[in-house]
């Protein structure tokens, strides 16, 4: 998966928008101003495509026994998130499947008001 794929997927989002509020290189991608996805800019340019992924806990720790490419949350709290290295034994697909899963945990989590605010969109 290239970065445009991954960034273009995401911002087709409905309520997505894209910052880097820590560094210049840490690109994060927010759903009504929560964020669902962190991407770490430098890793893609050595070459390793890394994404942290909110995920839920059961299946997360599910999905690490699994896949050698899903790991607990670089610098995220490790329960919730999950690190994903993209271009491994993680498909494309399966990807986009763990994308969604954050998006829509997220939305979830929106108060009654955020979440209105979405579906008008």
């Amino acid at each position: 998966m290239h970065i445009e794929q991954l960034r273009e997927y995401c911002l087709n989002k409905k309520g997505v928008t894209e910052h880097f509020p820590f560094d210049e290189v840490t690109l994060v991608f927010k759903v009504m101003g929560k964020i669902f996805i962190l991407i770490g800019l430098d890793h893609w340019e050595q070459g390793e495509a890394r994404v942290n992924l909110k995920c839920d806990p059961d299946w997360a720790e599910e999905l690490r026994g699994e896949y050698e490419s899903i790991n607990p949350g670089f610098h995220m709290n490790k329960k919730h998130w999950n690190t994903v290295t993209l271009n491994a034994d993680v498909s494309d697909v399966f990807a986009f499947e763990l994308i969604d899963h954050s998006y829509d945990l997220i939305v979830k989590g929106l108060t009654k008001k955020l979440r209105e605010e979405l579906k008008a969109m």
